[in-house]
């Protein structure tokens, strides 16, 4: 027996995505409905070897059906996310409305799964943001071990995390520097994207980070550890998918490099690739459609007492975005509705 699953938001990028892992994992579904706005009802997408119409989400009745997947921006969750809840059908939101929720979990199965049981408060999980998601799948087992006190992260991040419009963006500048009479202005983006790197992230705020740095600040710590200290600096690249970070860690005890790197590789959802030479590391390009989050670069920080520094790589609609969606929803599955 298996789950009457909803996809919330089922053309867009990350909506595409959720199901095609929800395919790909052989999610226990016994029945599936996709939803989109009245602008894209009718669209085709693919669920496997099947093809779906989309339904209009404005009617579509939640009465009867085991969990929601939204992928549909957080001024369309806020009208629809509780109808659904209230209906009986569990929510796992994709957006950032519900994340700082105090009675909403917010999950990343590899690093915080009792939180799980929170559901039942408003019939809402929420899912973390793309950067913070993998930060805390590589922070997590060496906070076990050693007791993280310090954060310091620079971001890389792709296009595609500004959904399909930063990555026309992207892809229309670049011909444009070749192509005469093909140059395109920054929409999207405040300056250009093609050929450059913009340190700005989603709106500045009045202390001077911008919205997406505070972001990976407070969910770490509702995630991983409230004393937990976290600085970012987020940084938008000429990247299509995959998302690359500079993690700088402090512990409370010496963790040596080595140490951390076999941590690490026994971690859940983790892949190390560290070797010491030419290409012995990975980059966005290489992790696109994979599972994983790559860690790479281990190394003592010997500026400070207990440091250390890595390189983390993951594919941003994948594990920031759409497989931790799945993640939870079969969480969900083992842990409460225990149907699959």
């Amino acid at each position: 027996m298996g789950y009457k699953v909803v996809v919330a938001g089922a053309t867009g990028n990350v909506g595409r995505e959720m199901l095609n892992i929800l395919a790909e994992r052989e999610f226990p579904v016994d029945e599936i409905a996709v939803l989109a706005s009245r602008k894209s009802l009718g669209t085709e997408v693919s669920f496997g070897d099947k093809t779906l119409k989309t339904q209009d989400l404005d009617t579509f009745d939640f009465t009867g059906w085991d969990m929601a997947l939204f992928a549909v921006g957080s001024d369309a969750t806020k009208i629809y996310a509780p109808k659904a809840a209230k209906a009986g059908c569990v929510v796992i939101d994709n957006s950032s409305l519900y994340r700082y929720d105090a009675d909403v979990p917010l999950i990343v199965p590899e690093v915080n799964p009792d939180a799980v049981m929170g559901y039942a408060k408003k019939n809402i999980i929420a899912n973390p943001n793309c950067s913070t998601a993998q930060m805390v799948v590589a922070l997590k087992p060496l906070h076990d071990r050693a007791k993280i006190k310090r954060v310091v992260v620079s971001t890389y991040q792709s296009v595609s995390g500004a959904g399909k419009a930063g990555i026309d963006e992207l892809w229309d500048q670049t011909k444009g520097m070749y192509v005469p009479g093909q140059e395109r202005a920054a929409a999207k983006f405040t300056k250009q994207i093609a050929f450059n790197v913009i340190p700005h992230i989603d709106v500045f705020m009045d202390s001077g980070d911008t919205k997406e740095e505070w972001k990976m600040i407070a969910e770490t710590k509702k995630i991983l550890d409230t004393s937990i200290k976290v600085t970012a600096t987020c940084v938008r690249v000429p990247v299509f998918v995959g998302h690359s970070e500079s993690i700088n860690i402090e512990t409370e005890e010496f963790l040596d490099e080595d140490e951390a790197r076999e941590i690490l590789r026994v971690a859940p959802g983790i892949l190390v690739v560290d070797k010491r030479e030419d290409g012995g590391y990975v980059t966005p390009v290489e992790c696109v459609g994979d599972y994983a989050t790559f860690i790479s670069r281990i190394r003592q920080d010997v500026s400070i007492e207990n440091g250390l520094n890595l390189w983390c790589v993951s594919d941003n609609l994948r594990k920031g975005a759409a497989l931790n969606a799945v993640q939870i929803a079969e969480l969900l599955g083992r842990r409460v509705l225990k149907k699959g």
